[in-house]
């Protein structure tokens, strides 16, 4: 799947679906020509190259005025020579200059993919699933190696990239900015989306026409956060789900990283992906490497769904991992919202119980049973159990739990601590804080310092005793604060810029070192919710808690949003309390049980508190996900109407084959004698006859119709969708099964 022009020194990238070229420049830098469509793979295409005079331009070669990295397309700018655009690379020497000058040296290619040491990626199994295209840089003056590395997969229309700098040299050099992919497109006629929030509305699309000038999204809090999620995509403005050209720009990393997209003063595009320079800076040692986190780049002419289409099977099968990727994942039962932090063993006994009577597979102990922990204030650090909660410990409430024939899972918050804990005693110096300097805080807690070997080993340590011991099938591991006052006691003050990048390496270390010891675990990965939802969290958690607000209906544009890059299989969903914890909203069952089935299923609620129907509503749903939870877990996934731009919000999941689909469709707001609707699906077979069938509906049709006609959706006698009294209500859910007869 790569061709190499010798003569013109070109490399192709290309399966049949999708083309990346790129050369070396008569300088020996990297210049881009072409991302996109499939070309022929024995074109030649150097003449794609642009050069032109312009006024106050720096040439890098004298007498020559047409030359100038200014205005190139180039793959992996550097910093310094005639290019005043925002670099990838940005180096200094001992000596204070940052100038680097990258000449080409050799190449190889390599059948399938090597792994990123300590970083999350993409992997093969086998190696004809992809290529690799290795291509080796030097700047001679610093006798600095940098190798780029290019990989493309037979069955996904995707480019991988990753860089690793190397040292040769006998003096350190500092890498100030450090990207892992940059390009250089030759238009700027494109909108950029990205998905941002805030705590408890996260990922929600945000979508702009671009300017010349930055635009840009970045996280500096020690996490991907909330706020920004580590993805950009460029869509043209006439580019739809379906229909239109759109690229899509996912970074696999769950530390600060830079989003950036620059507009020149000739329409040329940059955009370029990676660690964030603020705050990093990377002693590199003499003889000593250093690899950036993996960017993940898709193109689609099928609109954003078929953008979406690509990472969903590529994070699905080649960057989740281990026991749990092809699994059915247990529904469970969180204890969180029903409890909190008051509870006794046999309080959780008793709604295992109930679970259980219900058809739920795990029971999830959430904060508060540990040390003296009965509030936020204190415990964190302390993974022992509390005995006035648990008089018989976590192996004797996990034995029972068993006997009962429920899984049982338990919360952590590793990375934190508090300072009323027997742990924080022992180890004052233990936390993240800048000497000198106040210490502030979040949720009463402070954040230990990952980036020191000796504080993972202290918590795997306490871990490790009770995993050991105790039968427990799953953790959830929070994360409930961003890093403030970064700098590390155990460091020199010329590698304080590592630190940020140096902690997120100790908390992949943790994971790896789990599932490595207990390959059967189920980790899911939450941060204060959706604070650390990313593609670095999915290569050791494979579903992650998408967000603390479980309000179905502010589900839908979280979900939704989610959904742009990350499959059903990674986002963690459930039934909540009614009303709603976060923003007590009043929502039936049935809709809070349609929205969290696009997801790995479960509930949040006391059972108890449930009347009759409740609970045998409860048991129903459970049936569906069960019958229906390998569809959705690796369904092709189409979104069809969106909550951000309608009262409505509309899903589909279809069997790859095409012969079975689910479709979920909610109404936000009940509406006075409302308009005929149709519905037009995706992914059907044309020519094949299917059953439709809805709590309300009943009626056979062609895959041709349901695609270009629609679903229909309306009780055509009212014009509205009804709710089986003959009247309509807010926020209602109707799901249709779509069956080949």
């Amino acid at each position: 799947m790569i061709t190499v022009n010798q003569t013109e020194h070109l490399f192709h990238l290309h399966n049949g679906r999708i083309s990346y070229l790129l050369y070396i420049m008569e300088s020996g830098q990297l210049g881009h020509l072409y991302f996109g469509k499939a070309l022929n793979p024995n074109g030649s295409y150097r003449h794609m190259i642009e050069k032109s005079h312009r006024p106050m331009t720096t040439y890098f070669t004298e007498g020559d005025l047409y030359t100038s990295y200014e205005h190139l397309c180039q793959e992996y700018p550097c910093y310094g020579t005639s290019d005043y655009r925002y670099p990838a690379l940005e180096i200094q020497g001992i000596d204070g200059s940052r100038i680097c000058k990258l000449e080409y040296q050799n190449y190889c290619i390599i059948k399938g993919k090597k792994p990123l040491p300590g970083l999350p990626a993409t992997y093969t199994e086998e190696k004809n699933e992809a290529d690799t295209l290795e291509i080796i840089m030097k700047d001679p003056y610093r006798n600095l190696e940098v190798t780029f590395s290019y990989t493309i997969f037979y069955d996904f229309d995707v480019i991988t990239r990753s860089v690793r700098f190397f040292n040769y040299g006998n003096e350190p050099i500092f890498l100030n900015r450090a990207m892992s992919m940059s390009i250089d497109m030759p238009d700027s006629h494109y909108q950029s989306l990205q998905l941002s929030g805030s705590w408890s509305r996260e990922r929600y699309i945000k979508i702009r026409d671009l300017e010349p000038g930055i635009t840009s999204i970045s996280s500096t809090r020690g996490h991907s956060s909330h706020q920004h999620n580590p993805f950009l995509a460029l869509k043209r403005s006439s580019t739809t789900e379906q229909h239109g050209e759109v690229y899509g720009f996912s970074l696999i990393y769950s530390g600060n990283f830079l989003a950036q997209i620059e507009v020149d003063n000739y329409q040329i595009l940059r955009i370029m992906l990676g660690i964030n320079p603020f705050g990093f800076q990377w002693k590199l040692k003499p003889k000593t490497d250093f690899f950036t986190p993996e960017a993940v780049m898709v193109y689609s002419e099928n609109g954003l769904n078929g953008m979406s289409t690509q990472f969903h099977r590529l994070y699905r099968k080649r960057l989740a991992r281990g026991y749990w990727r092809d699994r059915e994942r247990p529904v469970l039962l969180n204890s969180w919202e029903a409890v909190q932090f008051d509870y006794t063993e046999d309080t959780l006994l008793q709604f295992a119980k109930k679970a259980k009577d219900c058809g739920i597979e795990l029971f999830v102990l959430d904060d508060g049973w540990f040390s003296t922990r009965n509030d936020d204030k204190k415990g964190l650090g302390d993974w022992i159990a509390n005995p006035a909660k648990l008089p018989n410990g976590i192996e004797g409430l996990a034995e029972k739990l068993e006997e009962l024939g429920i899984k049982f899972g338990l919360w952590f918050e590793p990375e934190m601590v508090n300072k009323d804990s027997d742990f924080f005693r022992s180890h004052p110096d233990f936390l993240i804080q800048t000497p000198g300097r106040s210490l502030s805080h979040g949720r009463n807690q402070y954040v230990l310092d990952f980036s020191r070997p000796e504080v993972v080993d202290a918590i795997y340590k306490q871990m490790d005793s009770l995993l050991s011991k105790a039968k427990i099938s799953y953790i959830k591991w929070d994360m409930n604060r961003s890093i403030s006052e970064c700098y590390s006691a155990a460091y020199p003050p010329d590698q304080q810029g590592e630190i940020f990048h140096r902690y997120i390496l100790g908390v992949y270390k943790l994971h790896e070192r789990l599932i490595q010891a207990f390959p059967k675990l189920l980790i899911e990965s939450c941060a204060s919710g959706g604070g650390r939802f990313d593609a670095g969290m999915i290569y050791y958690s494979p579903q992650g808690w998408v967000s603390d607000n479980s309000d179905a209906i502010e589900r839908l544009k979280i979900q939704y949003g989610t959904s742009l890059v990350y499959p059903f299989s990674c986002m963690g969903a459930h039934v909540s309390a009614c009303p709603n914890e976060q923003v007590g909203r009043r929502t039936p069952i049935e809709t809070r049980g349609a929205v969290a089935y696009t997801g790995a299923f479960g509930y949040e609620l006391d059972l108890n508190q449930l009347n009759e129907q409740e609970i045998e509503t409860v048991k129903q749903q459970i049936v569906f996900y069960k019958n229906n939870r390998n569809l959705i877990a690796t369904g092709d996934f189409y979104r069809l109407l969106s909550p951000f731009e309608e009262n409505f919000a509309a899903w589909e999941i279809v069997q790859p084959n095409g012969k079975y689909a689910l479709v979920t469709v909610t109404r936000i707001l009940s509406e006075s004698n409302g308009p005929y609707r149709r519905l037009p699906l995706c992914g059907l077979l044309k020519e094949q006859e299917y059953s439709i069938q809805s709590k309300y509906l009943s009626y056979c049709a062609y895959g041709d119709e349901l695609m270009q006609y629609g679903l229909i959706l309306e009780d055509k006698s009212s014009g509205q969708i009804i709710d089986g009294s003959g009247g309509c209500q807010d926020f209602f859910s109707i799901i249709y099964i779509i069956r080949a007869k």
